[in-house]
């Protein structure tokens, strides 16, 4: 069985360690325990694992946040992915700093890489772990604030709640969506 998962972010140096980009920093922490390496291709960084007999696809997209869907779609028409083995780890305003929620569906609820995606792939019926980064940020605020860092304190959370989700990752590959949101939803 094969499975795309893709963290969501943006490419360049002046957005590395940014809330706006936890989609990265879970994917890479998922490649570093797997050893998988990546490699610059069409639309994105990528890589190849596997866990037990599900064949892993990681993808951090080049296109930026908004046209992640490009990427997205591409990678699951190159590599057959069907829907319901497509992953999305993204950030999420409404949940406080390090809560991790999975959904298999749902709406975009404003985020412009998840519009994208549903825009391209035609449907919000595709599964996405939603990573908290709180919404502490006064009105207007909210771009400096999902393109700034976390703070040390937030920080130590984030470490934690990112070995998590790497469970999560195998979860979903082995178990599928419903077994690892009943696993991994309650905690």
């Amino acid at each position: 069985m094969k499975y795309l998962v893709v963290g969501l972010g943006n490419v360049g140096n002046e957005y590395e360690g940014t809330r706006h980009n936890i989609g990265f920093r879970n994917v890479d922490a998922f490649a570093i325990k797997q050893n998988a390496q990546w490699e610059d291709k069409r639309y994105g960084a990528v890589a190849h694992t596997r866990v037990k007999n599900a064949e892993i696809i990681l993808l951090k997209p080049s296109t930026y946040m908004n046209l992640s869907g490009t990427a997205v779609r591409y990678w699951a028409q190159k590599e057959k992915i069907a829907i319901e083995n497509i992953l999305v780890i993204v950030d999420d305003l409404s949940l406080p700093v390090g809560k991790v929620r999975l959904r298999g569906n749902g709406s975009a609820g404003g985020h412009n890489g998840l519009k994208n995606i549903e825009s391209c792939m035609m449907t919000q019926n595709y599964a996405r772990i939603k990573f908290g980064i709180g919404n502490d940020f006064p009105k207007g605020a909210q771009v400096d604030f999902v393109l700034g860092k976390f703070t040390d304190e937030e920080d130590k959370v984030i470490g934690e709640k990112v070995e998590y989700v790497g469970e999560m990752i195998k979860s979903f590959c082995l178990q599928g969506l419903d077994r690892t949101m009943n696993l991994y939803n309650k905690k």
